[in-house]
């Protein structure tokens, strides 16, 4: 028989949308809608008035030296963005709220939306305060299609992801999912905010050549300005133009690496966490299974996995606070449950009666496609 053909490779990019204002702006929903900038210093805290509401500084007459760490998509439209000088985004937007950098907030928030992601997807490389990279191919489901779509499986695990992040945060994140590092990158920016690109290889000549070569992450502007000088200005037209002079114009590595990355090659694997966030066992059922039918098949389902996370726990030394539960039904609509223990555990029987709780909370009148038992808030055994 002939071997299988490897799993297509599936690897995401996230970027959170606005991320500083955003979280801003949980604070202050009243600024929703509003052009509201970041950077400002203390002077700008905004000043709860007697009435209740706020007062927040303004933009207008601002003189410093400081600059815009981020500003919401209103303040963007009117021409204000990140790292511009306070008083040159004050001409543009005089009007605009100016709110204190809180980095401590922001790096809070940074941990809950990577948490919310490993519940789903453990495998990510971190990218720093409001942006990773996630391994998707590997996940059960990932190389299923679901009715017409050939890629249904991974665009519903990356919608998973998107909506574990909502709701345990509250915001919002962009992601483009693709079978490479750089084409992802490209495509988390191309439905901001709050949006969802899923590309193929046959892809690349509609939705990335047309682009812009800055567009490529390792362009810089001295290499984009290089580029306009030989009349290069698309990534299509890079990925068009001689490999053999890209090498003698820019060198031998980077002229090639161009070239490469015009055609949308990049075989760099992930670079994951050593520690893990969570350890999580899970199962695609070869049929769909009913709660009430099935129930002694789902039962003995559940003791494995959790068996199996158990096995784990103790093999790697951890013990977590926190089990949950996934389940996704016939429709690919996907539900997770958890329950948080009054102390660290990785004993199979701790695990099996929280689980157990936690599918009470859940209705289960539908078929499931997938049952998964998770541990997170881990720590080392015996600390």
């Amino acid at each position: 028989m002939p071997n299988p053909a490897p799993p297509r490779r599936w690897i995401a990019h996230l970027d959170m949308d606005a991320f500083y204002a955003s979280v801003e702006l949980l604070r202050y929903p009243e600024l929703a809608g509003l052009p509201v900038v970041v950077g400002g210093g203390r002077r700008h805290q905004p000043v709860l008035q007697a009435d209740g509401t706020r007062r927040f500084a303004r933009l207008a007459g601002y003189t410093g030296r400081g600059v815009a760490t981020t500003a919401t998509y209103a303040a963007r439209d009117v021409g204000v963005h990140s790292g511009m000088g306070l008083m040159k985004a004050a001409l543009r937007a005089p009007d605009a709220v100016l709110l204190p950098v809180d980095f401590e907030q922001y790096r809070a928030y940074s941990r809950r939306f990577k948490e919310a992601v490993a519940e789903v997807a453990p495998l990510i490389e971190d990218r720093g305060i409001d942006e990773i990279y996630i391994e998707l191919g590997g996940l059960p489901g990932a190389q299923d299609s679901v009715g017409h779509d050939p890629h249904g499986g991974v665009r519903a695990i990356a919608q998973e992801i998107r909506n574990n992040v909502r709701r345990l945060t509250g915001l919002t994140c962009s992601m483009g999912v693709t079978p490479n590092k750089l084409l992802s990158k490209i495509a988390s920016e191309l439905d901001k905010p709050d949006g969802l690109t899923l590309l193929t290889l046959a892809d690349i000549p509609t939705h990335i050549w047309p682009l812009p070569v800055r567009r490529i992450n390792g362009i810089g502007p001295k290499a984009g300005v290089k580029l306009a000088g030989f009349g290069i200005r698309t990534i299509g037209e890079l990925a068009a133009y001689d490999r053999s002079t890209l090498v003698a114009r820019f060198g031998a590595a980077y002229g090639r690496w161009l070239h490469d990355a015009a055609q949308g090659q990049d075989d760099r694997p992930l670079s994951t966490h050593s520690e893990p966030v969570s350890m999580s066992r899970e199962t695609t059922f070869e049929r769909d299974l009913h709660a009430v039918r099935d129930r002694a098949e789902l039962g003995a389902v559940l003791d494995t996995l959790v068996q199996q996370l158990a096995r784990d726990l103790h093999r790697k030394g951890y013990a977590g606070k926190t089990v949950g539960i996934k389940l996704r039904f016939e429709d690919f609509k996907t539900v997770t449950r958890d329950l948080t223990l009054p102390q660290a555990t990785a004993e199979a029987a701790d695990i099996r009666q929280a689980a157990g709780q936690c599918l009470k909370r859940v209705d289960l009148s539908r078929r499931l496609r997938l049952l998964g038992v998770r541990m997170a808030a881990l720590r080392h055994a015996g600390r």
